[in-house]
């Protein structure tokens, strides 16, 4: 008894398109601290992925900002200082609006200078709900957008943390961001901010590898760096934790974020609680911030 062989079925094509140039996009990466290798640090980072057209500014806060971020009183003192020596970047009065076809807007209006803001300390930074107040394009924490992109990509997420304090911020923000249900938790490594930068790069490593493979004992299968001046050390922490874990990093995650929500047009609403500051301000005739 001969057998036959259907020939293999052809696999059908699937439709694609292809991307076009698209108009460029300008992000202000705005540092909180006054320490500026931290900023150069960030901007550094994100040389290898940063897209075509993307321009990325960097932003450090002027003294007397603290030099480091590392409580609930350093976030309200920097994101004070920031606001203020913010606001001549945040639109460029000297060219007019433009709609989508051209056309300049009503007299008296501006073109931003930036099309969205990246608050580059990994926190539930006070600066992040006040330039929503302020500005009009979109406003990011690299915490939320490490966050987010690691309930994204695992089942189970932890945030490699400093000091012991910054271990309860954490946890407490991640309560905050309706994500407990997916945490286990932060670890820390029981360094200051500054001294990421200021030990020997393999004892920071070594710690931040241990503070990660204690979050992956309790079930992480994504990791987010808790600092900005974690930068540099996704691959490090990657070795160490191996195959079938994510590390994340808020920083090129919080810019790619940026980038999507502007290409879709997205911004600030302030039909709500980001209704503008700076008109409740004229409104009450206050000519300062």
């Amino acid at each position: 008894m001969s057998t036959t062989t259907s020939p293999p079925t052809p696999t059908p094509a699937l439709p694609t398109i292809t991307g076009a140039a698209l108009p460029p996009i300008s992000i202000l990466l705005i540092n909180p601290n006054s320490t500026p290798h931290m900023t150069t640090a960030c901007l550094t980072s994100l040389t290898p992925t940063l897209p075509a057209g993307v321009t990325v500014t960097g932003f450090t806060a002027p003294v007397p900002a603290p030099s480091a971020i590392e409580g609930q009183l350093d976030g309200v003192l920097s994101a004070a200082e920031c606001i203020r020596a913010l606001l001549p970047y945040l639109h460029n009065e000297d060219e007019t609006a433009k709609d989508s076809e051209g056309k300049e807007g009503p007299r008296g209006t501006s073109k931003p200078q930036y099309d969205a803001f990246l608050v580059a300390c990994f926190s539930a930074h006070p600066l992040i709900g006040a330039l929503r107040e302020e500005v009009a394009g979109p406003v990011v924490g690299i915490m939320e957008a490490a966050l987010y992109a690691a309930r994204m990509v695992g089942g189970r997420l932890g945030v490699v943390a400093t000091g012991a304090r910054s271990v309860v911020m954490h946890e407490d923000a991640i309560r905050g961001y309706g994500l407990a249900g997916y945490s286990v938790g932060a670890a820390g490594t029981g360094m200051g901010v500054l001294e990421l930068e200021t030990l020997e790069r393999g004892e920071v490593a070594g710690r931040m590898c241990e503070a990660a493979e204690r979050l992956v004992g309790r079930g992480a299968d994504c990791v987010c760096l808790g600092c900005a001046g974690m930068v540099g050390m996704r691959e490090r922490v990657g070795e160490s934790v191996g195959d079938g874990v994510q590390v994340v990093e808020g920083v090129g995650v919080g810019v790619q974020f940026l980038v999507g929500l502007v290409r879709e047009g997205l911004r600030t609403e302030k039909g709500g609680v980001y209704a503008s500051a700076g008109e409740g301000r004229r409104r009450r005739g206050q000519e300062w911030v």
